[in-house]
């Protein structure tokens, strides 16, 4: 059992934050009033190795695997989590495409991604359907050599800015719910498929995150990615692998609220002392210190799981739902060490306050992760 990380994984998560502080950081802020999205940075994380880290180099990844892939999410996160998602989410729904689709596909669809030439999305939830994925209500008919689509998706990240999304459609109407599913690429330019930004967002505001109505839009039937009928199992192994980025969100968001109250204690005094020698803020911080180091262990070993081939997605839907606990954690306590200063804008704290409560809604709500967790427990 070893727990260091080795030589390359230190050179690449020193790498990652090194990029988050110099192009990052100057923008974070502009970003998040505006709600603006970063192309440009995404790009130059591209040309860095940081977009699409988990695909292999035969598909035109830098091959780093998916505890590489933690450490870039981690590292981007403790700087701007919205501006960090514009990076690793931009090839989010080419786990898929990699997992179940043909090799043609793979070729296909990947390296442009991986280039930061193209960006990707996963079109699953819908307006009445989120964690309720055997709910959705989307349909593709076959037609001559095409599917016809109608459907709405609702709250899908790089809506407005993809290229193409992996689309998750009732094709088997007459089968079993769980048999139904299938899961098809459509180009994001194709007739009939109309986006809408959100805005006014809590948190994550740099991150695009949009709806999108799909009429009789037609995409070819080569587009389906593994079997027709087997993309609800296909998207519960997408979501097993996915929540680990999310999980990976909270340790960066945990570690910058961690340093920053930290700091922010030994500067400002009260009652004639630094706050941060009281032992009420020692144990904000020990506390917020313990829950990150817990949140670490889950993280690295479940993505180093699914490199080695071993798979655990209970214990990743442990680290998904603890990363939710421990970003709010940590952040509410940053913003109470801040007192006063913490509740206004000038101060980063507050922006990761509104970033942290997306972590216990999206890729699963917290309600949703214990299910998973439970139901295994209860299996055993």
């Amino acid at each position: 059992m070893d727990f260091l990380l080795t030589e390359e994984m230190k050179m690449l998560k020193d790498m990652a934050y090194k990029f988050a502080v110099q192009e990052m950081a100057p923008v974070s802020r502009d970003c998040d009033l505006q709600e603006k999205y970063t192309p440009e940075i995404r790009k130059k994380a591209a040309d860095n190795g940081l977009v699409a880290a988990w695909i292999p180099e035969q598909y035109g990844g830098p091959g780093a695997g998916f505890l590489g892939n933690a450490i870039i999410t981690e590292e981007l996160s403790r700087v701007d989590m919205g501006i960090g998602l514009n990076i690793v989410a931009a090839s989010f729904g080419c786990e898929g495409v990699y997992f179940f689709g043909s090799e043609a596909q793979k070729q296909k669809y990947l390296p442009p991604v991986c280039k930061g030439e193209t960006v990707s999305a996963g079109a699953f939830t819908e307006p009445n359907a989120g964690t309720d994925v055997a709910g959705y209500k989307t349909r593709a008919v076959k037609d001559g050599n095409d599917f016809v689509i109608n459907g709405q998706k609702m709250f899908i990240t790089n809506a407005t800015v993809c290229d193409w999304m992996l689309t998750q459609c009732i094709t088997n109407p007459e089968d079993k719910k769980h048999n139904s599913f299938s899961m098809i690429v459509v180009p994001a330019n194709a007739k009939g498929v109309t986006r809408n930004k959100i805005h006014g967002k809590m948190g994550i505001r740099a991150s695009d995150t949009g709806e999108i109505a799909l009429e009789d839009v037609r995409a070819p039937q080569e587009n389906l990615v593994g079997k027709q009928g087997r993309g609800f199992h296909q998207l519960m192994h997408f979501f097993d692998v996915t929540r680990i980025l999310v999980a990976a969100q909270g340790l960066g968001l945990g570690i910058a609220c961690l340093e920053t109250a930290v700091k922010y204690s030994k500067e400002r005094t009260a009652f004639g002392a630094p706050i941060g020698s009281y032992q009420i803020s020692m144990q904000k911080f020990t506390e917020m210190a313990i829950r990150i180091e817990a949140l670490r262990g889950l993280v690295y070993k479940s993505a180093w799981l699914v490199d080695v081939g071993k798979p655990d997605y209970t214990l990743g839907a442990m680290a998904k739902y603890y990363s939710g606990q421990t970003a709010v954690f940590c952040a509410n306590a940053a913003v109470e060490i801040h007192g006063g200063y913490g509740y206004i804008e000038e101060y980063d704290v507050q922006k990761w306050y509104r970033d942290a409560k997306i972590l216990e809604l999206y890729e699963g709500t917290k309600e949703a992760e214990i299910m998973t967790i439970g139901r295994f427990l209860v299996s055993k």
